[in-house]
Protein backbone atom coordinates (compact mmCIF):
# COMPACT_ATOMS: atom_id res chain seq x y z
CA UNK A 1 0.00 0.00 0.00
CA UNK A 2 1.39 3.47 -0.89
CA UNK A 3 1.75 6.20 1.32
CA UNK A 4 2.77 9.60 0.69
CA UNK A 5 6.09 9.37 3.16
CA UNK A 6 7.30 6.15 1.47
CA UNK A 7 6.99 7.20 -1.81
CA UNK A 8 9.19 10.49 -0.65
CA UNK A 9 11.94 8.27 1.27
CA UNK A 10 11.92 6.42 -2.52
CA UNK A 11 12.40 9.17 -3.95
CA UNK A 12 15.31 11.19 -1.83
CA UNK A 13 18.17 9.96 0.44
CA UNK A 14 17.40 12.36 3.10
CA UNK A 15 14.54 14.09 4.43
CA UNK A 16 14.68 17.05 6.64
CA UNK A 17 11.68 17.11 9.32
CA UNK A 18 10.84 20.24 11.70
CA UNK A 19 11.85 21.59 15.10
CA UNK A 20 10.76 22.46 18.33
CA UNK A 21 6.88 22.73 18.45
CA UNK A 22 6.77 23.84 22.52
CA UNK A 23 9.71 25.71 22.28
CA UNK A 24 8.31 27.92 19.54
CA UNK A 25 4.84 28.18 20.82
CA UNK A 26 6.40 29.36 24.44
CA UNK A 27 8.16 31.90 22.04
CA UNK A 28 4.30 32.92 20.89
CA UNK A 29 2.95 33.38 23.98
CA UNK A 30 2.39 30.03 25.34
CA UNK A 31 1.87 29.90 29.12
CA UNK A 32 3.95 27.65 30.56
CA UNK A 33 1.40 24.44 32.09
CA UNK A 34 -1.00 25.29 29.37
CA UNK A 35 -2.06 22.87 26.58
CA UNK A 36 -0.62 23.64 23.20
CA UNK A 37 -3.48 21.46 22.06
CA UNK A 38 -6.38 23.95 22.76
CA UNK A 39 -4.47 26.13 20.28
CA UNK A 40 -5.70 24.30 17.27
CA UNK A 41 -9.17 25.36 18.37
CA UNK A 42 -8.63 28.84 20.34
CA UNK A 43 -5.54 30.22 18.19
CA UNK A 44 -5.34 28.62 14.75
CA UNK A 45 -3.46 31.76 13.19
CA UNK A 46 -0.06 31.01 15.48
CA UNK A 47 -0.27 26.72 14.68
CA UNK A 48 -0.51 28.08 11.17
CA UNK A 49 2.51 29.79 11.92
CA UNK A 50 4.31 27.17 13.26
CA UNK A 51 3.64 24.75 10.48
CA UNK A 52 4.52 27.69 7.86
CA UNK A 53 8.28 28.45 9.29
CA UNK A 54 8.88 25.34 9.34
CA UNK A 55 8.15 24.44 6.02
CA UNK A 56 9.48 28.02 4.70
CA UNK A 57 12.85 27.20 6.27
CA UNK A 58 13.07 23.86 4.63
CA UNK A 59 11.07 20.87 6.42
CA UNK A 60 10.39 18.33 3.96
CA UNK A 61 7.71 16.82 7.40
CA UNK A 62 6.68 18.94 10.33
CA UNK A 63 4.37 17.19 13.20
CA UNK A 64 1.49 18.28 14.32
CA UNK A 65 0.61 20.42 17.58
CA UNK A 66 -0.93 17.15 19.22
CA UNK A 67 2.09 15.61 21.31
CA UNK A 68 -0.17 15.89 24.16
CA UNK A 69 -3.87 14.84 22.54
CA UNK A 70 -4.18 11.72 24.42
CA UNK A 71 -7.18 11.46 27.07
CA UNK A 72 -4.88 11.04 30.23
CA UNK A 73 -2.68 14.34 29.28
CA UNK A 74 -6.01 16.25 28.11
CA UNK A 75 -7.80 15.31 31.33
CA UNK A 76 -5.27 17.46 33.38
CA UNK A 77 -6.78 20.55 31.53
CA UNK A 78 -10.59 19.35 31.67
CA UNK A 79 -10.80 18.16 27.69
CA UNK A 80 -10.42 15.15 27.27
CA UNK A 81 -13.98 14.92 25.65
CA UNK A 82 -12.06 16.97 23.27
CA UNK A 83 -9.06 14.37 22.04
CA UNK A 84 -10.87 13.69 18.64
CA UNK A 85 -11.55 17.42 18.02
CA UNK A 86 -8.54 18.56 19.07
CA UNK A 87 -6.65 16.27 16.88
CA UNK A 88 -8.44 16.95 13.66
CA UNK A 89 -8.20 20.42 14.16
CA UNK A 90 -4.77 20.34 14.88
CA UNK A 91 -3.93 17.89 11.37
CA UNK A 92 -6.40 20.04 9.43
CA UNK A 93 -4.37 23.41 9.98
CA UNK A 94 -1.32 21.16 9.06
CA UNK A 95 -2.96 19.86 5.94
CA UNK A 96 -3.73 23.36 4.86
CA UNK A 97 -0.05 24.55 4.90
CA UNK A 98 1.47 21.28 3.37
CA UNK A 99 -1.03 21.65 0.02
CA UNK A 100 -0.22 24.98 -0.43
CA UNK A 101 3.69 24.46 -0.31
CA UNK A 102 4.32 24.11 -3.86
CA UNK A 103 6.35 20.59 -3.54
CA UNK A 104 5.49 17.51 -1.40
CA UNK A 105 5.39 17.77 2.53
CA UNK A 106 4.67 14.96 4.60
CA UNK A 107 2.17 15.67 7.65
CA UNK A 108 2.95 13.55 10.60
CA UNK A 109 0.45 13.45 13.46
CA UNK A 110 2.58 13.86 16.66
CA UNK A 111 1.49 10.96 18.95
CA UNK A 112 3.47 11.51 22.58
CA UNK A 113 3.23 9.40 25.19
CA UNK A 114 0.00 9.29 27.79
CA UNK A 115 1.89 10.40 30.97
CA UNK A 116 0.92 7.37 32.88
CA UNK A 117 2.83 3.84 33.88
CA UNK A 118 2.38 0.86 32.18
CA UNK A 119 1.24 -2.01 34.39
CA UNK A 120 2.24 -3.89 35.91
CA UNK A 121 4.41 -0.95 37.60
CA UNK A 122 1.35 1.33 37.06
CA UNK A 123 -1.84 1.64 36.14
CA UNK A 124 -2.25 1.95 32.79
CA UNK A 125 -2.88 -1.28 31.22
CA UNK A 126 -2.78 -2.74 27.40
CA UNK A 127 -6.12 -2.43 26.38
CA UNK A 128 -6.40 1.66 27.58
CA UNK A 129 -3.25 2.00 26.36
CA UNK A 130 -4.46 1.33 22.78
CA UNK A 131 -7.89 2.64 23.18
CA UNK A 132 -6.05 5.76 24.10
CA UNK A 133 -4.13 6.00 20.96
CA UNK A 134 -6.70 4.82 18.78
CA UNK A 135 -8.95 7.49 19.83
CA UNK A 136 -6.12 10.08 19.00
CA UNK A 137 -4.94 8.45 15.63
CA UNK A 138 -8.70 8.46 14.52
CA UNK A 139 -8.36 11.87 15.04
CA UNK A 140 -5.82 13.03 13.01
CA UNK A 141 -6.34 10.65 10.32
CA UNK A 142 -9.96 12.46 10.33
CA UNK A 143 -7.83 16.33 9.80
CA UNK A 144 -5.84 14.71 7.15
CA UNK A 145 -2.25 13.52 8.20
CA UNK A 146 -0.21 11.91 5.92
CA UNK A 147 1.24 9.14 8.77
CA UNK A 148 1.16 9.30 12.63
CA UNK A 149 4.32 10.10 14.48
CA UNK A 150 4.73 8.18 17.69
CA UNK A 151 7.70 9.97 19.76
CA UNK A 152 9.20 10.13 23.45
CA UNK A 153 8.36 6.90 24.16
CA UNK A 154 10.27 5.14 27.11
CA UNK A 155 7.93 2.04 27.83
CA UNK A 156 8.41 -0.44 24.98
CA UNK A 157 5.01 -1.68 26.29
CA UNK A 158 3.49 1.57 25.42
CA UNK A 159 5.16 2.15 21.99
CA UNK A 160 3.70 -1.67 21.15
CA UNK A 161 0.28 -0.21 21.70
CA UNK A 162 0.59 2.78 19.87
CA UNK A 163 1.48 0.74 17.06
CA UNK A 164 -1.59 -1.35 17.55
CA UNK A 165 -3.70 1.54 17.86
CA UNK A 166 -2.08 2.79 14.29
CA UNK A 167 -2.94 -0.68 12.71
CA UNK A 168 -6.61 -0.27 14.20
CA UNK A 169 -7.00 3.13 12.70
CA UNK A 170 -5.37 1.29 9.22
CA UNK A 171 -2.50 4.25 9.34
CA UNK A 172 1.13 4.43 8.48
CA UNK A 173 3.59 5.50 11.65
CA UNK A 174 6.81 6.38 12.50
CA UNK A 175 7.78 5.89 15.92
CA UNK A 176 10.65 7.61 18.25
CA UNK A 177 12.24 6.74 21.54
CA UNK A 178 14.07 8.79 23.57
CA UNK A 179 17.43 8.11 25.38
CA UNK A 180 18.19 10.06 27.96
CA UNK A 181 19.45 7.58 30.77
CA UNK A 182 22.90 6.88 30.19
CA UNK A 183 22.00 5.40 26.31
CA UNK A 184 18.68 4.28 27.33
CA UNK A 185 15.43 5.05 27.60
CA UNK A 186 13.67 6.23 31.24
CA UNK A 187 12.56 2.24 31.16
CA UNK A 188 15.88 0.82 30.80
CA UNK A 189 15.88 0.40 26.65
CA UNK A 190 18.70 0.69 24.73
CA UNK A 191 19.01 1.43 21.18
CA UNK A 192 19.98 -2.64 20.22
CA UNK A 193 16.49 -3.27 22.34
CA UNK A 194 14.71 -0.95 20.30
CA UNK A 195 15.50 -2.20 17.17
CA UNK A 196 15.01 -5.48 18.40
CA UNK A 197 11.41 -4.90 19.45
CA UNK A 198 10.62 -2.90 16.01
CA UNK A 199 11.48 -5.57 13.50
CA UNK A 200 9.18 -7.60 15.87
CA UNK A 201 5.81 -5.61 15.31
CA UNK A 202 3.64 -6.88 13.33
CA UNK A 203 2.75 -3.51 12.69
CA UNK A 204 5.94 -1.95 11.84
CA UNK A 205 6.71 1.78 11.72
CA UNK A 206 7.89 3.00 8.05
CA UNK A 207 10.87 4.83 10.28
CA UNK A 208 11.53 4.65 13.43
CA UNK A 209 14.65 6.09 15.66
CA UNK A 210 15.44 8.85 18.47
CA UNK A 211 14.38 12.08 19.37
CA UNK A 212 15.15 14.20 22.19
CA UNK A 213 16.94 12.74 24.86
CA UNK A 214 20.20 14.96 26.15
CA UNK A 215 22.12 16.31 23.00
CA UNK A 216 23.01 16.42 19.44
CA UNK A 217 26.11 13.93 20.49
CA UNK A 218 24.19 11.23 22.98
CA UNK A 219 20.99 11.01 19.97
CA UNK A 220 23.95 10.18 17.48
CA UNK A 221 25.84 7.34 19.50
CA UNK A 222 22.02 6.38 19.66
CA UNK A 223 22.06 6.05 15.88
CA UNK A 224 24.76 4.55 15.15
CA UNK A 225 22.94 1.89 17.66
CA UNK A 226 20.63 0.99 16.07
CA UNK A 227 22.42 1.23 12.48
CA UNK A 228 25.12 -1.34 14.18
CA UNK A 229 21.63 -3.34 15.30
CA UNK A 230 21.17 -4.10 11.37
CA UNK A 231 18.05 -1.69 10.87
CA UNK A 232 16.20 -3.07 7.99
CA UNK A 233 13.88 0.22 8.56
CA UNK A 234 15.05 4.08 7.69
CA UNK A 235 16.29 5.49 11.07
CA UNK A 236 15.26 9.31 12.64
CA UNK A 237 17.08 11.32 14.34
CA UNK A 238 15.59 14.60 15.80
CA UNK A 239 17.85 15.59 18.69
CA UNK A 240 17.85 19.06 20.73
CA UNK A 241 19.56 22.20 19.56
CA UNK A 242 22.35 21.72 22.36
CA UNK A 243 21.74 21.11 25.97
CA UNK A 244 18.99 23.20 28.00
CA UNK A 245 20.12 25.80 30.36
CA UNK A 246 18.28 27.88 33.07
CA UNK A 247 18.54 31.67 32.24
CA UNK A 248 17.33 35.06 33.49
CA UNK A 249 13.72 32.69 34.64
CA UNK A 250 13.83 31.31 31.18
CA UNK A 251 15.06 27.46 29.75
CA UNK A 252 17.33 27.81 26.62
CA UNK A 253 19.65 25.78 24.41
CA UNK A 254 22.93 26.44 23.74
CA UNK A 255 22.97 25.02 19.78
CA UNK A 256 23.72 27.94 17.36
CA UNK A 257 22.58 26.96 13.82
CA UNK A 258 26.03 25.69 13.15
CA UNK A 259 26.34 23.23 15.87
CA UNK A 260 22.91 22.00 13.94
CA UNK A 261 23.99 22.28 10.69
CA UNK A 262 26.71 19.73 11.76
CA UNK A 263 24.49 17.58 13.56
CA UNK A 264 22.46 17.13 10.59
CA UNK A 265 25.57 16.02 8.13
CA UNK A 266 26.74 14.02 10.65
CA UNK A 267 23.07 12.23 11.33
CA UNK A 268 23.40 11.51 7.68
CA UNK A 269 26.70 10.16 7.80
CA UNK A 270 25.71 7.85 10.76
CA UNK A 271 23.00 6.35 8.72
CA UNK A 272 19.98 8.83 9.42
CA UNK A 273 17.11 8.85 6.72
CA UNK A 274 15.27 11.65 8.46
CA UNK A 275 16.74 14.60 10.37
CA UNK A 276 15.29 16.92 12.15
CA UNK A 277 15.49 19.00 15.79
CA UNK A 278 13.64 19.01 19.27
CA UNK A 279 13.71 21.16 21.68
CA UNK A 280 15.52 24.20 21.00
CA UNK A 281 15.38 24.09 17.48
CA UNK A 282 13.79 26.77 15.70
CA UNK A 283 13.47 28.07 11.69
CA UNK A 284 17.15 29.52 11.64
CA UNK A 285 18.95 26.08 13.03
CA UNK A 286 16.29 24.11 10.02
CA UNK A 287 17.66 26.32 7.48
CA UNK A 288 21.34 26.21 8.19
CA UNK A 289 20.35 22.24 8.62
CA UNK A 290 18.90 21.77 4.93
CA UNK A 291 21.91 23.98 3.51
CA UNK A 292 23.86 21.83 4.93
CA UNK A 293 22.73 18.58 3.83
CA UNK A 294 22.22 20.06 0.34
CA UNK A 295 25.54 21.42 0.24
CA UNK A 296 28.26 19.12 2.00
CA UNK A 297 29.01 16.06 0.13
CA UNK A 298 28.40 12.60 2.46
CA UNK A 299 31.06 11.19 4.47
CA UNK A 300 32.19 8.36 5.68
CA UNK A 301 30.44 6.79 8.97
CA UNK A 302 31.59 9.12 11.80
CA UNK A 303 33.74 7.88 15.01
CA UNK A 304 32.10 8.62 18.05
CA UNK A 305 35.80 10.82 18.34
CA UNK A 306 34.35 12.52 15.47
CA UNK A 307 30.71 13.28 16.58
CA UNK A 308 32.53 14.87 20.57
CA UNK A 309 35.06 16.54 18.35
CA UNK A 310 31.73 18.29 16.41
CA UNK A 311 29.24 18.55 18.64
CA UNK A 312 31.03 18.31 22.32
CA UNK A 313 31.13 15.47 24.76
CA UNK A 314 28.81 12.78 25.53
CA UNK A 315 26.57 12.99 28.75
CA UNK A 316 27.56 9.18 29.94
CA UNK A 317 30.55 7.25 29.80
CA UNK A 318 28.28 4.45 27.88
CA UNK A 319 25.34 3.53 25.74
CA UNK A 320 23.99 0.21 26.88
CA UNK A 321 25.28 -1.60 24.14
CA UNK A 322 28.88 -1.71 25.59
CA UNK A 323 30.99 -5.26 25.87
CA UNK A 324 29.77 -6.62 28.99
CA UNK A 325 26.45 -4.64 28.82
CA UNK A 326 22.85 -6.51 29.88
CA UNK A 327 21.54 -6.16 26.02
CA UNK A 328 20.11 -8.86 24.66
CA UNK A 329 21.14 -7.92 21.12
CA UNK A 330 24.74 -10.36 20.49
CA UNK A 331 25.50 -8.93 17.12
CA UNK A 332 24.53 -5.27 18.44
CA UNK A 333 27.41 -5.77 21.19
CA UNK A 334 30.15 -6.97 19.06
CA UNK A 335 29.78 -4.23 16.12
CA UNK A 336 30.09 -1.78 18.73
CA UNK A 337 33.49 -3.31 19.91
CA UNK A 338 34.61 -3.46 16.71
CA UNK A 339 33.20 0.08 15.85
CA UNK A 340 35.46 0.96 19.16
CA UNK A 341 38.21 -0.37 18.80
CA UNK A 342 38.67 1.17 15.14
CA UNK A 343 37.93 5.02 16.72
Amino acid sequence: MSDALSDLLGKRDWLLADGATGTNLFNMGLASGDAPELWNADEQDKIRTLYRNAVEAGSDLFLTNTFGGNASRLKLHDAQGRVRELNRLGAELGREIADKAGRTVIVAGSVGPTGDIMAPMGSLTHELAVEMFHEQAEGLKEGGADVLWVETISAPEEYKAAAEAAALAGMPWCGTMSFDTAGRTMMGVTSAAMSQMVHKLKHKPLAFGANCGVGASDLLRTVLGFVEAGSELPIIAKGNAGIPKYHDGHIHYDGTPALMADYAVLARDCGARIIGGCCGTMPEHLRAMRQALETRAPGPRPTLEAITQALGGFSSAVDGTEEGSDTDNRRARTSGRRRRSDA
